[in-house]
C-alpha cells in the first residue's frame, strides 16, 4: 500500500484534491490487469463520492483516467497510466489492499471524515512501526497526502482531536513525525494486506 501512494504521488499533479486522490486509489487497486476500472454506485456512495462529477473530470484534465461508461451508479473508466497496474501486484492483494484502505485498521476514523483526514490516516497506517506507534518524515507524508507540510500539520492536530492519534510530534531538526494510537487501537491492529 505504501509503494501505490508513494507511486500516486509522483504520478499525480501536486495539487491534486485529497477527495480526487482516494478515488485514484481505489481505482489503481480496483482495476483489472487491463486498467479497466468498474466502480459500483454503493461503493461510491459510501466514500461519499457519487455524483462528484468534478473528481472525474479533475483526472481526466490530468490524463490519468478517461471515463469509458456511465451506466448509473456505476462508473466505469480506463486508467491511462499504465505503470500504475504494475505497484501492486495480483488482483486479490489489490482488492485486499482497496478494502484495508477504506478502513485503514489501526485508525479507525470516526464517522464522516473529510477526505484529506482519511487520505492522512491512511498514510499514517501505512508507516506504523509498532502496535501503536508510527514515524516518518514530514515531506514524505505530506507528499503523500498531496499537502504542505502546514496543512498536514493542522490535519494531524484534527486526528489528535478526535481521538484517532493521543499524540503527535515533529522533530524539525531531522524533520521526523511521530504519532501514538489511543490504547485501545493498539490489540485490535491488523495489518496492512499481505503483499505476494
Amino acid at each position: 500500500m505504501r509503494e501505490m501512494l508513494t507511486y500516486l504521488a509522483a504520478a499525480l499533479p501536486q495539487f491534486t484534491s485529497p477527495t480526487a486522490r482516494l478515488l485514484t486509489l481505489q481505482c489503481a487497486l480496483r482495476a483489472d490487469t487491463y486498467g479497466h476500472v468498474r466502480l459500483p454506485g454503493g461503493l461510491l456512495r459510501g466514500m461519499r463520492l457519487r455524483g462528484r462529477k468534478e473528481l472525474w473530470e479533475e483526472l481526466e484534465h490530468a490524463n490519468w483516467l478517461r471515463r469509458t461508461g456511465r451506466r448509473p451508479p456505476h462508473v466505469e473508466a480506463l486508467l491511462l497510466d499504465a505503470a500504475v497496474l504494475s505497484q501492486q501486484p495480483g488482483s486479490r492483494a489489490r482488492a485486499r489492499a482497496a478494502h484495508w484502505a477504506l478502513r485503514p485498521t489501526p485508525l479507525a476514523l470516526p464517522a464522516g471524515p473529510p477526505p484529506a483526514m482519511q487520505l492522512t490516516a491512511l498514510a499514517l497506517a501505512t508507516h506504523l512501526t509498532s502496535g501503536d506507534a508510527g514515524s516518518t518524515d514530514m515531506e514524505v507524508l505530506a507528499r503523500l497526502c498531496g499537502h504542505a507540510p502546514h496543512q498536514t500539520s493542522e490535519l494531524l492536530d484534527r486526528l489528535t482531536a478526535s481521538h484517532t492519534l493521543t499524540i503527535w510530534h515533529h522533530n524539525r531538526e531531522t524533520d521526523e513525525v511521530f504519532w501514538h494510537l489511543p490504547q485501545q487501537h493498539a490489540p485490535a491492529r491488523a495489518s496492512e494486506p499481505r503483499r505476494h
